[in-house]
């Protein structure tokens, strides 16, 4: 059973940054991603990273605003995040894909285990 252990999370100000990092217990991931959630609203995929290349991807709103990047020597996942705005509020998860992929996965059931979660706050 993997374990994810997530951390980084906390209050800042509109236009502060925070680093996220997502601590896994194995290694031999094919994908590793950040989802996030805000109450009364679906979770969404928010950045991934193809393990083996560092190859990223990111949800649009995002992108120019977050970074993901990992350890691979740490099994560490990491996601920067800067300009931050009140409407990225959310619970963030980290999740892992153990079954093989080439290509980016962006959809919750695409992924095999989670994290429970650290809180991002921004107030304006």
């Amino acid at each position: 059973q993997v374990q994810l252990t997530e951390s980084g999370g906390g209050l800042v100000q509109a236009g502060g940054s925070l680093r996220l990092s997502c601590a896994a217990s194995e290694d031999g991931y094919y994908t590793m991603g950040w989802f996030r959630q805000a109450p009364g609203k679906e979770r969404e995929f928010v950045a991934g990273i193809m393990w083996r290349t560092a190859t990223t991807f990111y949800e649009d709103s995002v992108k120019g605003r977050f970074t993901a990047s990992r350890d691979y020597a740490k099994n560490t996942l990491y996601l920067q995040m800067n300009n931050l705005k009140p409407e990225d509020t959310a619970l963030y998860s980290c999740a892992v894909r153990t079954r093989y992929s080439s290509i980016s996965r962006t959809r919750a059931y695409e992924y095999d285990f989670w994290g429970l979660g650290t809180q991002v706050t921004v107030s304006s």
